[in-house]
């Protein structure tokens, strides 16, 4: 299971490949459903930007809506943020390594210390866990001046 998963998390990270996203739904039977053409990305700010300090992300999504945890719903979810962080586990919530917005919000502002940074979104069911198929964005490197 552990090689699964890990090569699932490889197949992710670049983007998900046919076969991987089939392994995935397989593994998890109990997510919610994503609709095929769902898509989590930050509009702001952009990949290779330099922003100050403390700047704003805006969340972008396509193909599904956004609605607080706990809230069940077909086809929606809430934005949750990794910065520089890994992706968890496509088949339980998700925990610390992540910013949960559960309220529903579509922006946060950040403060981070100056240097290189990523940043990547991953959309949540009403439970924090990710949908079959994920909707997660491609992960973008900023600069913190």
């Amino acid at each position: 299971m552990k090689v699964k998963t890990a090569l699932f998390l490889s197949a992710l990270s670049v983007g998900l490949s046919g076969a991987f996203a089939t392994q995935a739904q397989a593994e998890c039977g109990h997510c919610s459903e994503a609709p095929a053409n769902a898509q989590a990305y930050i509009i702001s700010p952009q990949h290779g930007e330099t922003v100050d300090q403390t700047f704003t992300v805006k969340f972008g999504l396509t193909g599904m809506g956004v609605a607080p945890a706990g809230m069940d719903r077909k086809h929606t979810g809430h934005h949750h943020l990794l910065v520089d962080g890994k992706l968890p586990p496509m088949d339980q919530p998700m925990g610390k390594n992540v910013k949960h917005f559960g309220g529903g919000q579509t922006e946060t502002t950040l403060t981070l210390t100056p240097g290189t940074h990523t940043l990547q979104l991953i959309l949540g069911d009403m439970k924090h866990q990710p949908h079959n198929p994920p909707v997660v964005s491609e992960p973008i490197t900023i600069t913190v001046k």
